[in-house]
């Protein structure tokens, strides 16, 4: 029987932690999907610069709270929570910062739009 209660105990500590793990990786694929979907062409030197950043578009090293000044701006418009069901508002809201001066305050730095014309990462090539 105390092998059945530690078994049992160890499985749903397994379940709570696998748990909260797809949580975190899942945390706003809908944002990247929207990204990608407008900005990123298959086998083009972009994409390849997106796939190898990953997450790094918008953030900056590996804690997901760091955002480089491309994912500030997405993070003032979009909610994780309450948005990641909401297509339409992540397309305005990668709009609206298209618009945006890539260093903030600085008028002759180019839009993040620019910069993504040019096919150059929005949050800096080192993201």
């Amino acid at each position: 029987m105390k092998k059945l209660v530690t078994f049992t105990l160890l499985a749903l500590m397994g379940l709570s932690v696998a748990g909260a793990v797809v949580r975190d990786a899942f945390a706003i694929p809908p944002f990247k999907k929207e990204f990608d979907a407008m900005y990123v062409k298959e086998g083009t030197e972009f994409a390849k610069k997106v796939e190898e950043v990953k997450c790094n578009v918008c953030h900056v090293g590996t804690n997901k709270k760091d955002r480089n000044a491309y994912g500030e701006e997405l993070a003032k418009l979009l909610d994780r929570k309450t948005d990641m069901n909401k297509p339409a508002k992540i397309k305005e809201a990668l709009k609206k910062v298209e618009e945006m001066k890539s260093v903030a305050g600085d008028d002759n730095s180019p839009s993040f739009g620019k910069l993504l014309q040019e096919g150059k990462l929005p949050g800096g090539e080192k993201s």
